[in-house]
């Protein structure tokens, strides 16, 4: 698999991440809704859970792995933290990624977690990995 696609997506939208001003970033169209903000701490939130996810499959099957997104962006306090720092987490996040599944050994990604809060669903770690980059590409639409 070639895990390069998700450093090409990570460096083309740094470049697009420069034409946002800081307003564009901060601004919530209502309090229950992400800012651009929030949504970069929830995309650095995921990175983290998958993070583990790739590692710990690779050596414990069918961990249970999962996060409150919503508790999390709150937690954080994206909204108040500084838009830079956030691009910068999130693209250090992403490069420790492509490093990470890079050097996953092929037999490895069949290797499985559960990444549910209720009924246990099994998911293998290609599949994951997958789905991290689809889920990344969901939230930045919205960027």
């Amino acid at each position: 698999m070639d895990y390069q696609i998700l450093k090409n997506i990570v460096e083309a939208e740094l470049q697009r991440f420069e034409n946002i001003s800081e307003e564009q970033w901060s601004h919530k169209i209502s309090p229950e809704k992400w800012s651009k903000k929030e949504i970069l701490g929830h995309l650095c939130d995921s990175a983290l859970s998958n993070i583990r996810r790739f590692v710990i499959t690779q050596y414990k099957e069918n961990e249970n792995i999962v996060y409150d997104q919503n508790f999390w962006v709150k937690a954080q306090n994206y909204q108040n933290v500084s838009t830079s720092d956030i691009i910068n987490l999130w693209k250090f996040l992403n490069f420790q990624i492509v490093i990470t599944v890079e050097n996953i050994p092929d037999e490895a990604l069949q290797r499985t977690c559960d990444m549910t809060k209720t009924e246990p669903q099994i998911f293998t770690l290609e599949y994951i990995i997958n789905d991290y980059i689809g889920h990344l590409q969901h939230h930045l639409k919205a960027i």
